[in-house]
């Protein structure tokens, strides 16, 4: 059976080599002619077409079957699924104190906190708890005191014990958990998306009603793949960009 023939990539040794295997052949993939095979080479074909290790070969697999790209059978091999979301988000890679340095920089009021039954829509990341605390936060520029976004962070509960209110104050969430309670963060997965600002919204950012705003959703894992921290955060939509620089080389 003829295999899906996949383009080939320059590796950067300054990012991961799954990483960037998995991007190389997601592209691929998205961009396939209606006609072209469905089949993929073996992990050892598609590992000596890459130059990487069979170990590395199959974690970026890993990464597009996760994501709905493919499917993986025993002794049939590895396919293309034909429905597969076009509009999947890609994955970009960056560092924890790159997230710390984009939420800092700006004056911060504790509005809120409180302990809580896990919101439905975040159950899938906290499954072994019933219980989730929540810190709600108003951020404004240094200089001119105009508000910049309001932010909602729902951590576990084990955690909230070690959290000082005042750190808050000074700090994000992030940088807290890291470098206060001391929770070793494996990784922090972003999305971020456009939508129109609601009544509290709205009134905390001094914009008009359905006005567009960004809607961030950050969720911090430990070293354990836990989800520990979730935070939803709303960016006034003319005070905020999000700019992502790639290194081609």
């Amino acid at each position: 059976m003829t295999s899906f023939a996949p383009d080939s990539i320059v590796l950067n040794r300054k990012l991961p080599l799954w990483y960037q295997v998995s991007q190389s052949l997601r592209a691929s993939i998205l961009g396939r002619s209606a006609d072209d095979p469905l089949r993929l080479p073996t992990e050892e074909q598609l590992a000596g077409h890459y130059g990487v290790s069979v170990l590395t070969m199959r974690q970026a697999l890993k990464e597009l079957e996760d994501e709905g790209l493919i499917t993986r059978h025993r002794r049939r091999g590895t396919f293309i699924d034909p429905e597969a979301r076009r509009g999947a988000p890609v994955r970009l890679l960056g560092s924890v104190d790159a997230i710390v340095a984009q939420q800092s920089g700006m004056t911060t009021e504790l509005l809120g906190h409180d302990t809580v039954p896990v919101p439905p829509e975040f159950a899938e990341h906290f499954p072994d708890a019933e219980t989730v605390a929540t810190y709600h936060r108003l951020r404004c520029d240094e200089k001119t005191g105009e508000p910049t976004n309001h932010a909602r962070n729902y951590i576990r509960p084990e955690l909230a014990d070690r959290v000082d209110l005042n750190d808050l104050v000074r700090w994000p969430m992030t940088k807290v958990l890291r470098d206060v309670v001391g929770v070793r963060i494996s990784r922090i997965t972003d999305t971020v998306e456009a939508r129109l600002a609601d009544p509290e919204t709205a009134r905390l950012l001094q914009v008009p009603l359905l006005s567009p705003i960004l809607h961030y959703t950050g969720i911090t894992y430990d070293e354990d793949g836990r989800a520990l921290d979730v935070a939803v955060i709303h960016y006034r939509g003319d005070r905020f960009s999000f700019t992502v620089t790639l290194d081609a080389h």
